[in-house]
């Protein structure tokens, strides 16, 4: 196996670009997208569900029916445990002619492979808060992590935070894992409010507060409504709360939470909202909240910062890494501190053009084109390493 002039041969397991995109479908996606015309990497390959794939739209359409399978299965675990072990054997058969290409999965789990791995793994919260996951998730990934953590050639993290807590909770050797923050889109820009666009989700002209995140207990968001609940029914009236996101798991209890406040007025629950409509949304709300009690990174904060929005977030994990000095931090577990930065960041207008100024410049900072360098990088380190060269 030799590196070669124009590259590392490089195979991408994109099962994670299915609909509805989330932040690590949107990772794998802009990895798919900048890898495949990327100078450092000699050549291609793209693995999703049981079978190689050639763009984005056949990735996603290599799910489907799977997902649509999964809701009907009654023992979710064994499901989950089937799928993989399947998904393995299949790839297994397939990568002959590929055995010698660096193997990548963004998403955690790798697929067996003979030669070199490179793991993404974005955070811990199945190893902190297992309560705040499927039960299924949970021991998937306690059986599976340490092996991907001991095995894997690299391993990537999305920010500095988890690098270290990979070094702290599973003695991974810092050389081995590099920290690559994720990038944000062109699309997200204080100009992309569209009146049309707005019209249609019933926002235009409207002071929103805007949420997004799937709708399940680690974002937090019953905590968020807890507090919104709180302020005064002329703010409430003024400034209803947006949430955008698609259903996750312990939607159930979250939901009655939310009817009971879209009941009252005051809550608009978009659901998921299509890329195409997203940055508009963003760009046209009055304040952006992200209370997540723990996040990895936290791409809707830089969406949101790099839209123009001035953003209340936790105090809490890599967020404050990501935003800096730009945006008012609160206690996720405190609703009197998340009601009072609502509250401030609603009626002080100095600190919303203050924070709108600070989040352009530290969105500015991020960029997929840079992430995707970066993570090329760490593809050239492995796999001289693999083959016994200079990391």
């Amino acid at each position: 196996m030799v590196l070669g002039e124009s590259g590392v041969p490089v195979l991408l397991n994109v099962d994670a670009i299915k609909p509805p995109l989330t932040g690590i479908g949107r990772y794998a996606l802009e990895l798919m997208r900048g890898l495949n015309t990327h100078p450092g990497v000699s050549g291609i390959r793209f693995f999703s569900g049981f079978g190689w794939v050639e763009n984005p739209e056949a990735a996603l359409a290599a799910h489907r029916g799977l997902i649509s399978l999964g809701r009907k299965v009654p023992f979710k675990s064994i499901a989950l445990q089937s799928y993989l072990w399947a998904r393995n054997k299949s790839f297994l058969f397939r990568s002959g002619s590929v055995r010698d290409y660096l193997l990548h999965s963004p998403n955690y789990l790798l697929i067996s492979h003979k030669g070199p791995t490179v793991s993404t793994v974005h955070d811990l919260s199945w190893h902190h808060a297992p309560q705040d996951h499927p039960f299924e998730r949970v021991r998937v990934m306690e059986r599976s992590m340490p092996k991907v953590f001991e095995e894997a050639t690299r391993l990537i993290t999305d920010s500095e935070y988890v690098r270290q807590e990979l070094i702290r909770y599973f003695g991974v050797a810092p050389e081995r894992v590099t920290a690559i923050p994720l990038g944000v889109s062109s699309m997200f820009s204080p100009g992309a409010a569209s009146r049309n666009i707005l019209g249609r989700y019933g926002l235009d002209g409207v002071s929103y507060i805007l949420s997004v995140a799937t709708l399940e207990p680690r974002k937090n968001l019953a905590r968020l409504l807890d507090a919104y609940r709180s302020l005064p029914p002329s703010v409430t009236r003024r400034h209803p709360l947006v949430l955008v996101g698609g259903k996750g798991w312990g939607r159930d209890v979250l939901g009655g939470a939310v009817s009971y406040l879209e009941q009252r007025g005051g809550v608009k629950r978009l659901g998921f909202v299509p890329e195409v409509d997203i940055p508009a949304i963003y760009a046209g709300a009055q304040i952006f909240a992200y209370v997540s009690k723990y996040e990895g990174f936290g791409l809707p904060l830089v969406e949101a910062m790099a839209s123009g929005v001035p953003v209340l977030a936790s105090d809490a994990s890599s967020i404050p890494e990501v935003v800096g000095d730009s945006a008012l931090l609160v206690d996720p577990l405190d609703e009197k501190n998340i009601a009072n930065g609502l509250s401030r960041l609603l009626e002080d207008a100095e600190l919303r053009s203050r924070l709108k100024r600070k989040g352009l410049l530290r969105a500015a900072e991020f960029s997929w084109g840079s992430c995707i360098d970066q993570t090329v990088k760490v593809y050239h380190r492995a796999y001289r390493e693999h083959v016994g060269g200079v990391s």
